[in-house]
């Protein structure tokens, strides 16, 4: 039976050169590439929400059980998967890997009805995933595939994070809190993108998403006829006033060099059509860069909110302001790193360009512990309609990229693992300390010298004198006196000669030997 690439890149035995080693990932990539996007597909026609991805869960799970992938479902939902390199050095004499890896993808879905007309468009009413998830998902799978085929490359181990619930950003801190991240070295995640041209991968350092926190504003007014707005407050009319008097923050209180966003979503008051509205509230989300503009935002709204308020005659307070991620921030080597996987895989060509987005990820949670880089991975196609933004009821991928993200995931993983440790890098620990100083014969040993003795018993004091004030307390005899002093000295001259002056004004020689 005729052997697939794949097969024979897995029965070979020689040690792959770095080149060989990109080689083997793009045939692999090449091989699995239908299979790439018939996931896609399959995972795009049955969406489920954060916490409720049952039966994406299962799927991926029937996907690893066919590859031979042990994994784990620490949580209702998502689960994680653990792929053993078989090179020489992949583990230690301990049975710890020499490195490892954790790779993450995200598996929830969108509460948004689909309109793009696709054959394999969601069947779960008001449901979609709008926003690349089973992109994500396919990838990965891609990527497994690639990487169970080149075991003999991977100098560590490869842990996969199918996460659910990204959209709410709970699902990274539930994952973390079962301990994927114990004895990770590094992470590695990818998005689809929109904004980023297909065909490209994107993975500069620095701030790449944004801070994410979540507010409510509570109003309180008083109700009345709707004929008679005199006699009361408008509670939905003061929301509307603050949510205009909040844009004031972004363009009057924080730098133009300072990206934020303010967003009001909801504004829920009113009961009729002819009351007066007593109350109302307003929910949103803050979107920053800068870490003193997301913690000065809370007390900012909250004085713009309870002014605004009270100059119309009505109350509202910040009854709610919730972190839900923090920024993701590349590491400098782990984006350099991936830099070059894309350029390995992909060419120069490959090599995308994009400055962030205030859009949020709590991919964050992981880059917070572990150093790591998360790549947003081109799919804008104008030539096919793939332009809508992320979470649009339109929005559409450029199928021909999710290969291309399998490969530089696969390339990223192995090059990664194929680094060497801190460990290494400091050489064998040291074991042994010299011997302490050997203890010398008396016939070798020095002898030990005495201190210099005082000349006379009172050089005491005056010793004890100068280091009080020397502009207060001592007196310099002339200079005349000083050379008649030393001349009538009878003893032998010295190297070194010292005269201390006492409170009297008298000399004293203290001097020492030359050394």
């Amino acid at each position: 039976m005729t052997k697939t690439k794949a097969q024979q890149i897995m029965a070979a035995t020689e040690v792959r050169a770095a080149d060989d080693v990109t080689a083997a990932i793009q045939d692999i990539a090449a091989e699995f590439e239908p299979y790439i996007i018939k996931q896609r597909r399959h995972f795009h026609k049955h969406p489920e929400l954060s916490l409720a991805e049952e039966r994406t869960t299962s799927d991926i799970a029937n996907q690893l059980d066919a590859m031979n992938i042990p994994y784990e479902r620490p949580l209702k939902t998502g689960l994680v998967a653990t792929l053993r390199g078989t090179a020489p050095d992949a583990y230690r004499e301990d049975g710890t890997p020499r490195r490892r890896i954790l790779l993450r993808a995200d598996i929830d879905a969108l509460p948004v009805t689909e309109q793009t007309g696709e054959d394999f468009a969601s069947v779960n009413e008001g449901c979609m995933h709008a926003c690349g998830h089973d992109c994500h998902i396919a990838m990965m799978l891609g990527t497994l595939q690639i990487l169970r085929h080149m075991t003999d490359d991977i100098h560590g181990e490869v842990r996969i994070v199918f996460q659910p619930s990204e959209e709410n950003g709970q699902g990274a801190k539930l994952m973390i809190g079962t301990g994927v991240l114990d004895g990770v070295d590094g992470a590695y995640a990818a998005h689809i993108w929109s904004e980023v041209d297909a065909g490209t991968v994107s993975c500069e350092p620095g701030p790449r998403m944004a801070n994410t926190d979540w507010f409510r504003i509570d109003v309180r007014g008083t109700s009345c006829h709707g004929a008679m707005p005199q006699r009361g407050h408008d509670a939905v009319m003061v929301a509307a006033e603050i949510v205009n008097a909040l844009q004031t923050i972004v363009s009057r209180e924080i730098s133009p060099y300072e990206p934020a966003v303010i967003t009001v979503g909801e504004l829920h008051g009113g009961t009729a059509r002819n009351v007066i509205a007593g109350t109302a509230y307003l929910a949103g989300t803050v979107r920053t860069y800068g870490d003193s503009t997301h913690e000065e935002m809370p007390e900012l709204m909250r004085r713009i909110v309870e002014h605004t308020a009270a100059a119309l005659g009505a109350e509202a307070e910040l009854t709610d302001y919730t972190i839900a991620n923090y920024k993701v921030e590349n590491d400098a080597a782990s984006s350099e790193r991936c830099r070059q996987a894309v350029v390995k895989c992909l060419g120069a060509a490959g090599e995308g360009h994009y400055r962030g987005t205030l859009s949020g990820e709590d991919f964050s949670e992981y880059l917070r512990r572990v150093p790591g880089v998360l790549a947003f991975v081109g799919t804008r196609n104008p030539k096919i309609g793939a332009t809508y933004a992320q979470h649009s009821c339109f929005y559409k991928i450029d199928e021909t990229v999710l290969a291309k993200g399998s490969m530089v995931a696969a390339q990223y993983a192995i090059d990664f693992l194929a680094e060497p440790t801190q460990e290494e890098l400091d050489g064998p620990a040291i074991t042994a300390v010299a011997e302490p100083t050997p203890t010398w014969p008396p016939s070798c040993a020095l002898p030990r010298q005495r201190p210099p003795r005082l000349a006379t018993p009172s050089m005491t004091p005056a010793r004890h004198a100068m280091p009080r004030s020397r502009a207060s307390t001592m007196h310099v005899p002339p200079l005349a006196a000083r050379r008649s002093a030393a001349s009538s000295d009878s003893r032998p001259s010295r190297s070194h000669s010292h005269i201390a002056i006492s409170k009297r004004g008298r000399t004293f020689d203290t001097s020492a030997p030359a050394h």
